[in-house]
Parts: C-alpha cells; sequence; structure tokens
C-alpha cells in the first residue's frame, strides 16, 4: 500500500492570508475575496477560518463559515489548482462539520455554482441536498448558484453514514 499523505489543518492566522488569497484568486478569478475580507474575517466572532498544509508546509487550500445560532454557512473551500483531488477538500470539508459537532451546531448550508460539479459531488456524499438556486448569484458571469442544506447533523440518518465516511477518508489521508 502506497503512503498516505499528511496534512494539517489549523485555524487561519494573518500569516495565512497571502497564500489564501493566491488560492482565492485562482479558483475565483478577479472577483475574489480581498485581503482585507480575510482579516475582517479572522476578527468576526461567528466566522470560523481554517488552512490547510501539505506535507511540505506550503499552504494548498482553505475553508470558511459562519456559526449563526444553530445554523453554520460555509463561506468558502478551495484548494490550489495543483492539489486537487487528493482529498484535501474533503478534508476541509470533515474538519467544518467536526466543529459544528463541537459548537452544537445542528444544520450546515451553502451555496455552490451550479457549473461546479466535483464541489456538488462532495457535498452529496457528506448529506447536503438542494433546496433550490439562487439566479444570478456570481457576479463574474451572473452564474446561478445551487443552494444546500444537511439534515440535522446530530440525527443517526446523517452522523451513521458521516461516521462511515470519516473511516473512509481516513483512509487515504493523514489529518492532523
Amino acid at each position: 500500500m502506497d503512503n498516505i499523505e499528511s496534512v494539517t489543518i489549523k485555524k487561519m492566522t494573518p500569516e495565512d492570508i497571502d497564500g489564501i488569497i493566491a488560492i482565492e484568486s485562482q479558483a475565483y478569478g478577479e472577483h475574489h475575496w480581498s485581503k482585507d475580507s480575510f482579516i475582517n474575517e479572522l476578527h468576526n466572532e461567528l466566522a470560523r477560518y481554517y488552512t490547510l498544509f501539505n506535507e511540505a508546509g506550503v499552504i494548498t487550500g482553505y475553508a470558511g463559515t459562519w456559526h449563526i445560532l444553530d445554523e453554520a454557512h460555509i463561506t468558502n473551500i478551495a484548494v490550489s489548482a495543483d492539489h486537487r483531488r487528493k482529498h484535501y477538500g474533503e478534508a476541509l470539508l470533515k474538519r467544518v462539520i467536526d466543529d459544528c459537532y463541537l459548537e452544537m451546531i445542528k444544520y450546515i448550508t451553502l451555496e455552490v455554482r451550479l457549473s461546479n460539479t466535483p464541489a456538488i459531488n462532495l457535498y452529496s456524499k457528506y448529506g447536503f441536498s438542494s433546496f433550490g438556486t439562487r439566479k444570478g448569484y456570481y457576479q463574474d458571469n451572473n452564474e446561478d448558484a445551487l443552494i444546500m442544506w444537511t439534515k440535522n447533523i446530530f440525527f443517526d440518518e446523517y452522523k451513521l453514514p458521516y461516521e462511515k465516511m470519516v473511516k473512509e477518508l481516513e483512509g487515504k489521508i493523514n489529518i492532523k
């Protein structure tokens, strides 16, 4: 069996933001978040932001959420283009969901581009379902966004499949 790659996910710090901006720009083009937006999010009491480092210690992904009462809204998850399809995005999503369990957040929501099939497939795999669209949501090309939600993550109907997926993920990547 091949060696399992290791990644480290930590709370985002101001020192991470330049690396994050490079990924943000690559993922979202000219309509990406600014450095100031990320700095502001680090001071937002509702926000939780994480940075993913590969084995070489290079920033290769990030994720952010807002926790509002018993709901979490995923604001962004992105992985650098040369590190996609290595389960990094899945590792970040796991971190977000695990934090929701720790903070007693029951529901998780997000918007995703209708054309982003890999992301939609990942979210669907992790129990997110479509609940409509936001017309013209994305400013760069006026693309619609798919609105996705989980059921209550504390119910066995969600939690048991989640625990199984986490075991499978842990066989593919070591998350520190």
